[in-house]
């Protein structure tokens, strides 16, 4: 019984808790409420104060945007041409060499041994060619005289004339071994710029085969810039190729300025079918060696310049669902949702192709509270273009287009 008692005791004495405990949240919420709509009341109806620019018309560039490879205009694969000990390499690794320049030296004197063989040889030739032609002259009046046979000297100028093309083969082994010569000492074909060395001096080294080349020269200055483009794209370059306007500028960073530019050189005939792209080069001076052959580089194609085209910054186009829009702010200082149309992108600039006008005002830094319709204050104290209007309504009166305290422009000669 007892225990029955105690039991009815606590459920009563927690019901009672917990009514005490809805009672004291209803009455915090009401009164939570009530300060609520008290503040909102409170200045309420203030305009949101928004940060605005003015969309111009001014000269901007129609172009098309690529990735491109930097590639040396001239590359060449040193090697040996002669087998030897490499003696000497008269450069450094990534060196800036002229053609002609010395590069490598190869043990000479296997080559001098056999030139100075030729030489020897050559000499004898000619010594024995002078003999025979003298005696073909010493048998040519015994020959008149019948002191000798036909047959006699036939054989005397039968040895001249051998001994003449013995010596002319004599004169080419000459000319073969000072090529050879020649190849020990190695000099560069081009200008530019050495790589990485495949072999060190006191190496031996042979003649040109399957392997490694010595260095590769890579010319810098000017270089090549290979870049792919979609096939619809070729009919506008191929339009404006012969225009003084059009243009390749080379950015090896995009939001940074061009550090090159040079001319269409070379169009593909070949569409490649699986990417639907074709292959552009162009030519760039790069005294300064601002880019550099393997790199991947920014490929800017201006095509021509657009004179009135209009633009806003980039921040102000917002992406929805629908496409891209801007906030604009009409002459009544009410916020409009505008689709526009993107033409091309630039920097941190966008042309507009349709539905904004030169002058409108956009929203470049939107607060979170901004929706279609509300009133808003220019953060820059410009007034939208229709209050402009408004202010200049009036014909006489130094306070016309003034704004009063409370926000309205006084008529003119109102006091």
């Amino acid at each position: 019984m007892k225990r029955l008692i105690m039991l009815l005791v606590f459920v009563a004495v927690g019901a009672a808790v917990a009514g005490g405990y809805w009672y004291w949240q209803q009455g915090g919420s009401a009164k939570g409420g009530e300060k609520a709509k008290a503040k909102g009341g409170k200045g309420g109806g203030a305009p949101l104060i928004v940060r605005t620019a003015r969309a111009v018309a001014k000269p901007m560039p129609v172009l098309i945007e690529a990735v491109g490879t930097v590639e040396p205009e001239q590359s060449v694969q040193v090697r040996a041409q002669v087998s030897g000990v490499l003696q000497t390499v008269a450069f450094r690794e990534g060196d800036r060499v002229k053609a002609g320049q010395t590069l490598f030296e190869i043990d000479p004197r296997t080559s001098r041994a056999q030139y100075n063989q030729a030489l020897a040889a050559l000499e004898r030739d000619k010594a024995q060619l002078e003999n025979a032609r003298a005696q073909q002259q010493r048998l040519e009046p015994l020959l008149k005289r019948e002191f000798i046979t036909r047959q006699e000297y036939d054989v005397a100028v039968t040895s001249a004339k051998s001994l003449e093309a013995t010596v002319q083969a004599g004169q080419a082994a000459v000319e073969q071994a000072r090529i050879q010569l020649d190849y020990a000492r190695i000099v560069a074909p081009i200008s530019g710029r050495t790589g990485q060395l495949a072999v060190r001096a006191g190496n031996l080294v042979q003649a040109s085969g399957g392997g490694a080349p010595l260095v590769t020269i890579n010319g810098t200055d000017p270089v090549l810039v290979a870049f792919s483009v979609p096939e619809r794209q070729l009919e506008d370059i191929r339009r404006f190729q012969n225009q003084k306007d059009m243009r390749i500028e080379i950015l090896p960073d995009r939001s940074g300025p061009p550090v090159a530019a040079g001319q269409l050189v070379f169009v593909d005939n070949t569409i490649t079918p699986q990417t639907g792209t074709v292959l552009l080069k162009t030519r760039v001076e790069n005294s300064k060696e601002a880019i550099w052959p393997g790199q991947f580089v920014n490929v800017r194609v201006v095509l021509t310049v657009e004179p009135e085209a209009i633009v806003v910054p980039e921040v102000a186009v917002q992406p929805g669902q629908n496409g891209p829009f801007v906030y604009l702010v009409d002459g009544d200082s009410k916020v409009e949702v505008r689709p526009v149309r993107i033409s091309r992108q630039l920097g941190g600039e966008v042309v507009i192709g349709e539905g904004v006008k030169a002058g409108d005002h956009v929203v470049v830094e939107i607060p979170q509270a901004l929706r279609p319709g509300a009133t808003v204050r220019l953060a820059d104290g410009e007034a939208a273009a229709g209050e402009k209007r408004k202010g200049k309504g009036g014909k006489k009166g130094e306070g016309k287009g003034k704004p009063a305290e409370g926000g309205a422009a006084k008529p003119a000669g109102d006091k």
